[in-house]
């Protein structure tokens, strides 16, 4: 009988924030593949679950998946975690899935904590359309690039020494961008910092950032940059052979500028009637 992979988010600080299901899973699987075994040990054993472990990480995980999958396709049933949080979500785990799904073995995964979502929801920012980033770009032009272009809400991991850079960064493209600095989230000294970008690169310039970060930041206010790659678009679609009106239309829906507007600037018409 086939066995399955249970992927398994575990608390990112407080070792309270597990749920029942998980903790079912750690203690009923056959095998716990950990990112960190001492760091996981920490955890299993302030639930007292005295589950086996075996490593899998970025360094051996293309060979640790392979002999994971063996086991599952032997009937052995293995639980996934990483050190903080959903795994995958800059984590390892993304070929263990993949190869459990091409070896067509089951995969169940459990809700659980996500300092992404965390910060998210805690920033007070808009969370109906966002976008999450991963850990941020390190080059200084693909870090404008990135912040200037953004049309929903941004969360990025950041690492402490470079929060400073990165709002840095942020306030040369707009200065006023509201920004929310989500630190230690769930831990004793949790500190969530909200401000504009200009206000916030400063205080971090003077004040570095300790722990784990996560940057939430707003989007980008339709200006001339984003009106410019919208018109670039709709010139593309034109002249791939979509009508111009309709092709307007549907650039207008997707960045919120005005169809009609896009159309004149299209055809000539917006900047005569600037003359």
């Amino acid at each position: 009988m086939t066995g399955s992979l249970v992927v398994c988010p575990t608390p990112i600080g407080n070792l309270e924030d597990i749920t029942l299901r998980v903790l079912r899973a750690l203690r009923e699987a056959d095998v716990v593949a950990c990112e960190d075994t001492r760091h996981t040990r920490v955890l299993l054993d302030r639930h007292g679950i005295s589950a086996r472990t075996v490593s899998y990480h970025e360094h051996n995980e293309v060979a640790r998946a392979a002999e994971l999958v063996g086991r599952m396709q032997a009937g052995e049933t293995v639980a996934l975690v990483s050190d903080a949080g959903m795994p995958l979500v800059n984590d390892p785990g993304f070929l263990l899935v993949g190869a459990c799904v091409a070896a067509g073995v089951g995969v169940e995964v459990l809700p659980g904590p996500s300092a992404a979502l965390t910060a998210l929801v805690v920033s007070g920012l808009p969370a109906t359309t966002w976008r999450f980033v991963g850990f941020l770009p390190r080059k200084r032009g693909e870090l404008e690039t990135l912040f200037r272009g953004a049309r929903e809400t941004l969360v990025a991991f950041e690492s402490p020494r470079r929060v400073g850079a990165s709002l840095a960064a942020l306030a040369a493209v707009d200065p006023d961008r509201v920004v929310a600095v989500c630190r230690e989230l769930t831990k004793l000294h949790e500190e969530v910092r909200r401000g504009s970008a200009a206000e916030l690169a400063e205080h971090y310039r003077e004040h570095p950032a300790r722990g784990e970060v996560v940057l939430v930041c707003g989007a980008a206010a339709p200006g001339t940059a984003w009106r410019e790659e919208a018109l670039t678009a709709l010139r593309e679609l034109v002249e791939a052979g979509a009508k111009p009106r309709p092709a307007a239309a549907a650039i207008g829906r997707l960045t919120g500028l005005a169809a009609n507007e896009l159309y004149r600037e299209l055809t000539g018409r917006g900047s005569a009637a600037r003359q």
